[in-house]
């Protein structure tokens, strides 16, 4: 199986040592991505209205980086801060998952880098 790192330019540099996606065969493995405006390497804002949206965005970056839409997705993982922010981050995600939702993982988490509410990851597959 052929395994390609994938940075995409449109996403925010990875504040770590790790690729923002690594394709493998027809499957696309997508680090996290917490909230950061890819222009400033900043968090987008404070409202988890704002970080869910700056997320999926980010997210998109990397899959098109690879030739792949939301249409691809077929499972995400879902971290919050605080499950309370659960039904907004719901709201939003439906608008970029408006039919076929792939399977998703939602769990709570202590902390998140840079004092993000949210960090998501995916997997597509073409």
């Amino acid at each position: 199986m052929m395994k390609q790192t994938i940075q995409a330019q449109n996403a925010p540099a990875a504040i770590g040592p790790y690729s923002h996606a690594v394709a493998a065969g027809d499957f696309l493995f997508t680090s996290g991505q917490i909230p950061l405006d890819p222009r400033t390497g900043k968090l987008a804002g404070d409202s988890i209205e704002i970080q869910a949206r700056q997320v999926l965005d980010n997210l998109e970056a990397v899959l098109h980086a690879n030739e792949m839409t939301f249409a691809n997705v077929v499972k995400t993982t879902v971290f919050l801060t605080d499950l309370a922010d659960f039904s907004v981050v719901n709201e939003i995600y439906a608008q970029r998952f408006p039919q076929d939702p792939p399977a998703r993982s939602c769990v709570q988490v202590a902390a998140l880098p840079g004092g993000a509410r949210m960090e998501m990851e995916l997997i597509a597959c073409r």
